[in-house]
């Protein structure tokens, strides 16, 4: 399938484990809980494609293209996708952890799910919405955060030397980066 196009094609439940789908154009495909599970799909184009509830574990999508994409409840664990574009994809609920995204464009994205051990290094986080997100132990050295929503993301641990907060400023490992954490109010105020 290497360099083939099939947009639009209906993949739904397909078995592509370790299949070679580098320079495949699946736009506009239904690839829904489909297994992609070490697939390889550099620079690949799935822009606007749905891939809700697929397992893409330990999967090389770098350089590939997932503008606008749907990718809700999905596996992307210890996947490989470095200078990706994410851009306004939908991932609401997937598991990253272990994911390498250095240099990714994850920009406007929906990514509130498990994101634990992710790589973030100098990825595009403008606009993302990572708000509940689990962050621990994720590194986002050098990540631009400009606008996020990160309220309730739990950021144990989460190295952010170098990052730009959601107000432009530059960050460190420890900070808050602007993002506020939701306050709960003393017993006594509850009901004012």
């Amino acid at each position: 399938m290497e360099n083939g196009k099939f947009r639009g094609a209906r993949l739904e439940g397909a078995d592509l484990t370790s299949m070679n789908l580098s320079g495949v154009d699946l736009s506009n495909s239904n690839l829904k809980d489909a297994d992609m599970t070490g697939a390889l799909m550099e620079g690949g184009n799935f822009h606007s494609a749905c891939l809700n509830g697929a397992d893409l574990t330990g999967a090389d999508i770098t350089g590939a293209d997932f503008t606008d994409a749907f990718i809700q409840r999905a596996i992307l664990k210890e996947i490989r996708a470095h200078k990706t574009v994410f851009r306004y994809a939908k991932m609401a609920e997937t598991d990253f952890s272990g994911g390498d995204f250095s240099g990714a464009d994850l920009s406007i994205a929906d990514l509130r799910g498990n994101l634990n051990a992710a790589n973030f290094l100098n990825a595009d986080l403008r606009g993302t919405d990572l708000r509940g997100a689990n962050l621990t132990a994720a590194d986002l050295t050098g990540a631009n955060l400009t606008n996020a929503k990160m309220g309730d993301a739990n950021l144990t641990r989460t190295k952010m030397d170098g990052a730009i907060g959601t107000h432009g400023q530059k960050l460190s490992s420890g900070s808050s980066g602007g993002f506020k954490k939701k306050q709960k109010k003393p017993w006594w105020q509850m009901w004012s």
